[in-house]
């Protein structure tokens, strides 16, 4: 990891000492939160604010922001690029990570049911769910016949997304193009590329590069009139056209109450990794009106949010 990279990474980190309502123990418990959302970033407050409510209701009250070391609990909160350095860092203090793909894959834990280590969390999908991203780009817009997958090919879950799509596409009639997202420069080069030539659009898997890229990737989309689709809500509320993915401030509501459970003595090992239980649509129709896409009602129905 460039030391650039490492110095954002560990720019999103906090460490919340707490304690119990009912009780003041002679140490506060501290929960350590490492994430690559930067402060200011609006997904990234909503998904620490709903992690802090999430405690508070369990009985942790928050005693304050600030730097400190030897945290009880970690909690990884924005995926691999997280969980990786943490248990890099530790195998002894408990992880709780939220927005993993595939932890097995990543040899995070050895299996779903019985992670068997210090790490466990929540999943945000499995992989054949990556196929409906196609089914609604295909619908959305029914002339495409050329997708540009944008994947990070260094991880598990980016070769693991990119399968499930590909296992749809010859259905669907779509021929489909993957796009390696390591830099900036080289999505540019590649989506330029692409676009070249007609009935294309864009699927923009799950991944920490492309959440860092997010604007470059929306801009791109705008620029060459390529309809894309999204794995979250908050790509969409920056200008994508359409998402399909977890509510990912769900998801750290729930990791709160993991974080409870460990603090009350509960190992990682034995507690098994979890799946979403709640899923959205969301639709931009000022982006889809500046594509010159008329938003089938049935689609429209069924979405979770329409941003006008």
């Amino acid at each position: 990891m460039r030391r650039r990279e490492f110095i954002g990474l560990v720019g999103g980190a906090v460490v919340l000492p707490i304690k119990a309502r009912a009780q003041q123990p002679e140490r506060m418990p501290r929960i350590g939160v490492l994430t690559y959302l930067t402060a200011d970033d609006v997904e990234g407050q909503a998904r620490l604010a709903a992690f802090a409510q999430a405690l508070k209701q369990l009985g942790w009250n928050d005693g304050g922001n600030l730097v400190a070391l030897a945290p009880d609990v970690l909690v990884a909160g924005t995926g691999t690029a997280t969980v990786a350095p943490l248990l890099q860092a530790t195998r002894t203090v408990p992880i709780v990570f939220v927005t993993v793909i595939d932890p097995v894959g990543a040899g995070f834990v050895t299996s779903l049911a019985r992670p068997g280590g210090n790490a466990t969390g929540f999943t945000i999908f499995e992989y054949g769910m990556s196929a409906k991203w196609l089914e609604l780009l295909k619908e959305i817009a029914p002339r495409v016949t050329r997708a540009a997958v944008l994947r990070d090919p260094a991880i598990a879950s980016g070769i693991g997304q990119f399968a499930g799509i590909q296992a749809v596409a010859p259905s669907l009639g779509v021929e489909l193009s993957p796009v390696d997202v390591r830099d900036a420069s080289e999505i540019e080069r590649a989506v330029t590329a692409f676009a070249r030539f007609g009935n294309g659009g864009l699927i923009v898997t799950g991944s920490a590069l492309a959440t860092r890229h997010r604007d470059l990737i929306i801009t791109l989309a705008a620029r060459h009139k390529l309809p894309a689709v999204y794995a979250g809500r908050w790509l969409v509320t920056a200008g994508g056209l359409l998402s399909y993915g977890p509510d990912y401030v769900d998801q750290f509501r729930r990791a709160a109450g993991y974080v409870d459970r460990i603090l009350k003595g509960e190992k990682p090992a034995d507690m098994p990794v979890q799946a979403p239980t709640r899923y959205e649509t969301v639709i931009n129709l000022k982006t889809a009106k500046a594509l010159g896409l008329d938003v089938p009602a049935m689609l429209l129905a069924r979405a979770d949010e329409v941003i006008e």
